[in-house]
């Protein structure tokens, strides 16, 4: 991709600046997290939370809620990321964890995963709208954090990306259902698939309660 320069640039930077906003409130703190999940909404696979520890003059372009981001760019973002910070986590619980205690509880265990996972003990943790149970530390929960912070935009296109490549891995495994496609999410051709085919190993039987199928297996 072509690189920004001149009037773009600095308008770049200074959206880059702004979402900095949190880290510059606690930068007391000498090590903050960020924290974010993907997969809660959709039918099938895991939901995957990651963690992210960046540098305090850590500089990456683009960064920004992993929504509002083509595949290719974070798939970039995700390299230069694990490259770029201090240090990161990621977790998950598969759908038959998520069936048994709920998609609240499961996001929250794979949060938990995450921070275990960075290999520090952050002094904050910057979430997007949730505050995480059983976890000794301080917590700032920001709404729609994932376009405020850029701690968890970066948390929030590791998530992204690495649920995303698992559901490739798994259309691979059941290829009847889209899932490189549509991530699992309950697009019609996902829906009349499972009306086909019922239910495959990986969906989320709690999930699939509010459809009319065939086979539920």
């Amino acid at each position: 991709m072509k690189p920004l320069t001149g009037e773009k640039l600095e308008k770049e930077l200074a959206r880059l600046e702004a979402m900095k906003e949190y880290e510059y409130t606690y930068e007391a703190c000498a090590c903050i997290c960020g924290i974010d999940e993907a997969g809660r909404g959709p039918l099938a696979g895991p939901v995957v939370a990651a963690a992210v520890v960046l540098p305090k003059d850590c500089r990456i372009l683009y960064l920004n809620d992993s929504k509002k981001l083509s595949q290719k760019r974070r798939e970039l973002l995700f390299d230069e990321i694990t490259q770029k910070a201090q240090a990161w986590g990621v977790g998950m619980a598969g759908p038959g964890r998520i069936d048994e205690i709920n998609i609240l509880q499961a996001t929250y265990e794979a949060m938990i995963q995450a921070v275990r996972n960075l290999g520090v003990v952050p002094d904050l943790l910057l979430n997007d709208a949730v505050t995480i149970p059983g976890l000794d530390l301080m917590q700032v929960p920001i709404v729609k954090g994932d376009a405020k912070s850029i701690s968890i935009a970066a948390a929030s296109i590791l998530a992204k990306v690495t649920r995303d490549r698992m559901m490739a891995e798994y259309d691979g495994l059941y290829p009847a259902y889209g899932f490189a496609k549509h991530k699992g999410y309950g697009t019609a051709a996902h829906i009349q698939a499972l009306r086909e085919h019922g239910p495959c190993p990986i969906h989320r039987r709690s999930f699939l309660k509010n459809f009319a199928l065939e086979d539920e297996g």
